[in-house]
Order: C-alpha cells, then sequence, then structure tokens
C-alpha cells in the first residue's frame, strides 16, 4: 500500500512539474528570459520532490515547498486574461461581427483575401446582408494535412446558388507567432471565427498550402431549414460575444471541431459527444454513421465524392467558386 501511495505521489509530482515549467515558461502571450529562468528553477524543484520521495527526512522538508511554489504559478495562472489588444498577423487581424435587422443579418468583415502564396496576400474585406428565409442548409469541410485521425473543419452556411459564408474557428496567433498544438493548452492564443469568403478560407488550403499540402473534403449535411437557422443565429452570436470578451483557444475543449459540436447543441436534434470529435477527422464518417450525411451510397464513395481540391484549383478565382467546387456533389 505504501508503495503504490509512492508510485501515485510520484506520477503526481511529474504531471505537475511538467505543467507548472510549461505554463511559467511560455507565461501570458509571450517568452522571456526571467520566465525561462522561473520555469528551469521550477523544474529542478519538481525533479528535488520527487527524489525526495525515497528519503522520509528530505520529504517533510521540500515536498511543502513545493506544493506552495505549485499553489503560486496555479494562482498566476488562473489570473491570465485573453485579450482582443495584442499585435495580431495580418490574417487574423480584423474580427467579424453581425447586426441584425429582423429577418435580414449583415455580416461585417468577411475576411476575402486575394492570394499569390500561403504567406503572400492582399488583404481585403467586405460586408453582406444575408436573408435567413433563404438559408437553405449547412456544409461540412474537412481539411487534412497529417493523416486519417485530424481534420481542420469549417462550417459553410448555404443561401442558394452561389452565396455561402464558411465560418473557420481557429487560434488567434500574434506578429511572428507559429501554431503549437503544447502552447494551445496552455492560453497562448485567443480564439477567433475567421468569418469568411470561400474564395478566400478554402481556397487557402486546395490552392496554396503546399508545406504540407492539405486536402479538402465538402459535405452536404442533412437537417432542417430551422435547425440550419438557429446555427447560423448562434455563430453570429457568438462571432459578437467574441468582440467584447475574448476567450482563449484550448487545444481539446475549444478547438475548430468542438466549438462546432458545442454550438450545435442549440438544436434540440444534436449529436451526442463521440470521441470522434476530438479525433477530428473521424467527424465525417461520424456524421455519416449518424444518418446526417447523404447515406444512398457508401461512404468511400461519398468522400470520394466530397474530395474538392481539384475543382478548387480548376476554379481558383472564379466569381462562381462556390457553385463550381461542388458540381460533383449529389443533393441529399
Amino acid at each position: 500500500m505504501k508503495f503504490i501511495k509512492t508510485i501515485l505521489m510520484g506520477l503526481i509530482l511529474i504531471i505537475t512539474t511538467l505543467w507548472g515549467a510549461f505554463a511559467v515558461y511560455f507565461g501570458d502571450s509571450h517568452t522571456g528570459i526571467v520566465q525561462t529562468c522561473v520555469s528551469v528553477v521550477f523544474g529542478l524543484c519538481g525533479l528535488a520532490a520527487l527524489i525526495s520521495l525515497g528519503f522520509p527526512r528530505w520529504r517533510k522538508r521540500i515536498l511543502p515547498g513545493y506544493a506552495f511554489l505549485f499553489a503560486a504559478i496555479l494562482t498566476w495562472w488562473l489570473f491570465i486574461s485573453p485579450s482582443n489588444e495584442r499585435q495580431w498577423q495580418p490574417d487574423v487581424a480584423k474580427l467579424a461581427y453581425a447586426t441584425f435587422d429582423g429577418d435580414r443579418v449583415t455580416v461585417h468583415n468577411i475576411r476575402n483575401f486575394d492570394y499569390r502564396s500561403e504567406f503572400d496576400y492582399q488583404p481585403a474585406y467586405y460586408n453582406k446582408t444575408y436573408d435567413l428565409n433563404k438559408l437553405e442548409g449547412v456544409d461540412l469541410i474537412a481539411v487534412y494535412w497529417m493523416g486519417s485521425a485530424i481534420a481542420h473543419t469549417i462550417l459553410s452556411f448555404n443561401f442558394g446558388g452561389n452565396e455561402h459564408l464558411a465560418v473557420s474557428i481557429e487560434a488567434r496567433k500574434e506578429l511572428g507567432e507559429g501554431y503549437s498544438t503544447i502552447k494551445g493548452f496552455f492560453k497562448q492564443y485567443e480564439l477567433i471565427y475567421i468569418v469568411a469568403d470561400e474564395r478566400d478560407v478554402i481556397r487557402l488550403r486546395t490552392n496554396y498550402r503546399k508545406n504540407p499540402p492539405e486536402e479538402a473534403y465538402l459535405y452536404r449535411i442533412q437537417g432542417s431549414q430551422q435547425s440550419a437557422r438557429r446555427l447560423f443565429l448562434e455563430y453570429m452570436k457568438k462571432i459578437n460575444e467574441l468582440n467584447v470578451e475574448p476567450v482563449f483557444y484550448k487545444t481539446l475543449l475549444d478547438n475548430c471541431t468542438t466549438a462546432i459540436w458545442f454550438n450545435t447543441r442549440i438544436n434540440p436534434e444534436h449529436l451526442p459527444f463521440s470521441w470522434k470529435v476530438l479525433l477530428s477527422g473521424y467527424v465525417p464518417e461520424y456524421l455519416y454513421e449518424s444518418k446526417r450525411l447523404d447515406s444512398r451510397i457508401p461512404f468511400s464513395e461519398l468522400q470520394k465524392q466530397a474530395h474538392i481540391n481539384s475543382r478548387a484549383q480548376a476554379a481558383d478565382q472564379s466569381s462562381d467558386f462556390s457553385m463550381r467546387i461542388r458540381v460533383a456533389i449529389k443533393q441529399p
């Protein structure tokens, strides 16, 4: 029993030491020399506490000090707050917002960049008014770049014809900052809903990202017009809230896919949570199994129809881009 207790205490020390060292190292947005030194010192304290488990006399002296240091770091970390006032990268510099007039919703700052390469682009935004009575449904775009288990998921609201409004939920990065899954656990990114023209947010991934290349699949979700309407309004509510009260992006709990699932809970018939939501690459398969995608054909065939890279590359800057990437996708 004593041995098991020591093992459990050792595991707790390892986990809290790693967490505390990373939390201090990353800090509030940027890493400095002082943070690095404090992170190393705390890591050494954790190591000393771990070793002390084998020496009862040391343990009584070292563990209380370690516990105090960890409590101080945890308290400091809990008080780190998200902000909309940082030096943002140009592609996430502007937040979208919506205004309402009955069934008409005007979306402001819809991103529509003109790309020459992934990092060479001309920023551009526009405003557009959408009639909720014309909302026909919702499409899911799943983008893969590192195997079948992980995908970036985007929802696109279909207002008929070539009128589609895409929303990509992402980590809002500062100038010179890259994306890191680990940093997403430590309050390093704010959350942003990028509201964009499909020629921007889809074409960027199919036509311009080469290292690594990304493969995009577009699926038409089966559901009622009322469900699509409620979901769209929930999205608009969320983007307005983020303008007033920013929140942190969370690698596991508030990311591009889990946020979609949380938003869909506005509908009574929303899907139950599944491990396939966490392993986002399997979301299309989960929707298919739940009869939310066209089930008249096998999923493998549906997936082939959904692959849009070649069609997006052919459409490129065409004004009917949204229609052209959907030509092979059957109406559910």
